[in-house]
Parts: C-alpha cells; structure tokens; sequence
C-alpha cells in the first residue's frame, strides 16, 4: 500500500512490484522493475528514500532516513529479510544480508556484502567490493568473483518475480 504523508507520496516506476501487504509511505522514490515483498515498510516521513532500479527488498524489511536527509540505496541491491536500514547510502550491486542492521548515516560501498545478522554502525563507512560480518561490522574479505556470479543471478530471480507477480497478482484464498 502507498501512503500519502506531509503532502508527499511515494512515487513508483514501471514494473515494480509492490505488496498490498507493504507500507510505502511519503517521500519514496522507486526505480523500475524493483520488487517489494510483502511486510516491507519504507518510511519516507521525515527524511527522503530513493531506491534505484531492479533492487529487490525482501519481506519483513525497514527502511527509514536520518531526520531531513536523504537514504539512497543503488540498483540491483539485495535486501534480505528482516534487515533494518537506516542510513545513508547502500551502493549499486550491494547485498544486506537477512536480519543485518545498517543503523543511522551509514554506508556501504558498491558490490559490498554485509553478512546475514551483521551491524553496521553509527556513520561506519563499508568500502567497495568487500565482505563485512559481525557486530559491529568488519571486513573480513573481498568479494570474489563466484560471491557476483551467484548475486548475479539472486538479482534476476527477483526481478523476474517481481514481473510474475505483476502478471499474475495474488488471488486471496477463503
């Protein structure tokens, strides 16, 4: 469900799939061709979230922005169930594992990987191309090529899930 709120709503691009059972609320930018599963909530209330196109955000996901800023999270991003975002920037390709917490003005760089359950920390900063795990986060390797092979093809198995569920919808059963 879309959520009109402080005389902003949330604007969705073509062939993206948002759950009747999500709450996208205000200042919500969404690219195309992105998938928001069902229990997700991005709460563009008092800041800005700008998601870019094919990124996929998974069920039980939260998603909110520092007070008057902006939380832009890239193309082809992969947000695992459960994860709580509240930073600054996610960069394009980058996947947050299941249950991971990104808290206030963090970032993660390009083609990153924050492990299942991680926490990334006030303003802690994730560079390009590197696997971070643990509370708090820390770099433990760098992606390999076989971590963007097997991404590769997560990123496409939601983008053509959104697309199905465009086409079939969900049909409630009694």
């Amino acid at each position: 469900m879309l959520y009109q709120f402080d005389r902003k709503q949330p604007q969705v691009e073509a062939g993206t799939y948002v759950s009747e059972l999500a709450h996208v609320i205000g200042d919500v930018i969404i690219g195309k061709q992105c998938y928001i599963g069902h229990g997700a909530i991005i709460r563009g209330d008092y800041g800005r979230i700008v998601i870019g196109d094919g990124t996929a955000v998974e069920e039980g996901v939260v998603i909110h922005a520092p007070p008057g800023d902006t939380h832009t999270i890239g193309s082809k991003v992969t947000i695992g169930h459960g994860a709580i975002l509240h930073g600054r920037s996610i960069g394009d390709l980058a996947v947050i594992g299941m249950g991971s917490v990104l808290s206030i003005f963090s970032q993660v760089g390009q083609r990153s990987i924050v492990a299942e359950g991680s926490v990334v920390k006030l303003n802690q900063v994730i560079p390009e191309k590197v696997v971070v795990a643990g509370n708090p986060a820390k770099v433990v390797r760098a992606v390999s090529t076989q971590d963007e092979e097997m991404w590769a093809y997560g990123k496409q198995v939601y983008i053509d899930l959104a697309a199905k569920y465009l086409e079939q919808g969900m049909i409630p059963v009694s």
